[in-house]
């Protein structure tokens, strides 16, 4: 399975329990010419990191996940790679996302629902 992704520098992890988001980016970033590795909740977004640890600069992943919750799936990611770059997605407040400490400030979050252009512009950013 590792052998379908390239080694490439447009690799992203999309991490979200709720499939018809994660097809929504996952069909977004495609179109823009990004590789998709998907995960279908915390546990398995872990899994898929460590199976392509060295293909993967950016992970997209929900706050709140079965399992393992976006923060503690990051943390462990971090671990593995310290330089990975991360976008959190919420259909969450921001002010509930901060204020219950899901989330610390500064890190990239994005309210769910958005438009494919919010995501790519995020996106090019983060990979410049």
């Amino acid at each position: 399975m590792k052998d379908e992704f390239k080694k490439t520098l447009n690799t992203i992890l999309v991490a979200d329990d709720d499939e018809v988001i994660r097809t929504f980016i996952k069909t977004s970033l495609e179109r823009a010419g990004y590789q998709i590795v998907e995960a279908i909740d915390g546990e398995d977004a872990i899994k898929k990191f460590l199976e392509h640890k060295d293909n993967i600069q950016l992970i997209i992943i929900d706050v709140i996940m079965p399992k393992t919750h976006g923060k503690e799936v990051y943390e462990a990611i971090k671990k593995v790679r310290p330089d990975i770059k991360v976008i959190f997605t919420s259909g969450y407040e921001a002010d509930f996302i901060f204020k219950k400490e899901v989330l610390e400030e500064g890190l990239d979050l994005i309210l769910k629902p958005f438009l494919p252009k919010v995501l790519l512009e995020r996106v090019g950013e983060i990979l410049k």
